[in-house]
């Protein structure tokens, strides 16, 4: 094969990810859908695709769906089972309550279970002492994480969501929906919000906490996240939904039917959208050397979601090498481009094998 043409088709696999691209759809407002929500986001969440928007940048308070980002910097703080006293001032906070006490003996995980089911704001503010020495140290923290996620409209002044006092503590349905996909790829994480009840043991003193979110057994596949509420916010929800291998995640901010819309939400959601196959295919490329012999390159299967009315729509662009030689095989030679309206949905190696 000529070395110039050699080189070009190598800086064209190498300007071309050899992954799956994520795709990213404006948002679309639905068809027919009405929601009682000041904002409300409904994104399916591999690939972030919105399905359903209203005000979904608007920034607005979360009540106790902040712990959310609570809960996950609690876990990535490490060390989740170890046990140690409640400060005793944290937990003397106003709202819901785990019904710590002082002098209780938990872990980490025991108030990842109080934020989670009870939406405990007692538990909020003893893990914020726990993890970083002081309420407004966390704080700090949660910020610093909002900053490092992307979620330039979230802005935190409590580990709890209480915001009668203050107009700083915001978010908005659509950073709240990203904080959510970030979060539910925690195991414990999202092995804690599915709960429905728990028996702790703080000490010696048995504590049965039950979980605010209604949906869970009552809605198929939702398996998540949190319930939220102030005077200030009104109802506000994030919730998670798996029903098949395609997961949703559905905001909903100051919606006083909130369990109903999400539930509305998930059923138009899923009747849109299908994962469909793609690859499979091989193709023939001349080996180098003596008696005209071909090499196989192979476009190995793989699945994108769709919206099913895209299905037809998806095109092909296959990038071969003139040539390939012995001495390359087992490895990926040319790619696979797929297209959907002009854009990459995916990139895919071919396998000379």
């Amino acid at each position: 094969m000529d070395l110039i043409k050699r080189m070009v088709v190598c800086l064209i696999c190498f300007v071309v990810m050899a992954t799956v691209i994520c795709i990213r759809v404006s948002a679309a407002e639905g068809d027919n859908i009405v929601t009682n929500a000041k904002a409300a986001v409904l994104i399916e969440a591999e690939t972030g695709r919105v399905l359903y928007s209203k005000n979904a940048d608007v920034k607005l308070p979360m009540a106790s769906t902040t712990k959310i980002m609570t809960a996950i910097l609690s876990l990535e703080s490490g060390d989740p089972d170890r046990k140690f006293t409640v400060d005793p001032e944290a937990i003397k906070v106003e709202g819901s309550s785990m019904g710590l006490l002082e002098g209780d003996t938990v872990s980490k995980r025991d108030l990842l279970y109080g934020m989670l089911l009870p939406s405990g704001n007692d538990a909020a503010n003893a893990t914020a002492v726990a993890v970083s020495g002081s309420v407004d140290a966390f704080v700090a923290l949660m910020n610093q994480k909002a900053h490092e996620l992307g979620l330039n409209s979230t802005h935190f002044v409590t580990p709890s969501g209480l915001d009668d006092n203050t107009k700083e503590h915001y978010s908005t349905a659509m950073d709240m929906a990203r904080l959510a996909g970030y979060a539910i790829l925690n195991n414990d994480f999202r092995a804690i919000c599915s709960e429905k009840s728990v028996s702790l043991d703080l000490g010696g003193r048995k504590l049965w906490l039950n979980n605010t979110n209604k949906l869970l057994g009552s809605c198929e596949g939702v398996f998540g996240i949190k319930t939220g509420f102030t005077d200030k916010a009104g109802r506000c929800l994030v919730t998670a939904c798996e029903r098949g291998d395609i997961t949703l995640i559905c905001v909903t901010l100051g919606d006083s039917t909130d369990w109903i819309d999400h539930e509305k939400l998930y059923d138009y959601g899923y009747s849109r959208l299908t994962r469909h196959k793609l690859g499979g295919e091989s193709y023939k490329v001349p080996l180098a050397g003596d008696g005209g012999c071909e090499a196989e390159l192979i476009c190995p299967e793989f699945s994108v979601i769709l919206d099913r009315s895209e299905i037809d729509k998806v095109e092909k662009k296959v990038l071969l090498p003139q040539i390939v030689y012995e001495s390359e095989r087992g490895t990926a030679l040319g790619k696979a481009v797929y297209y959907l309206d002009g854009g990459i949905i995916a990139v895919i190696d071919l396998q000379f094998k």
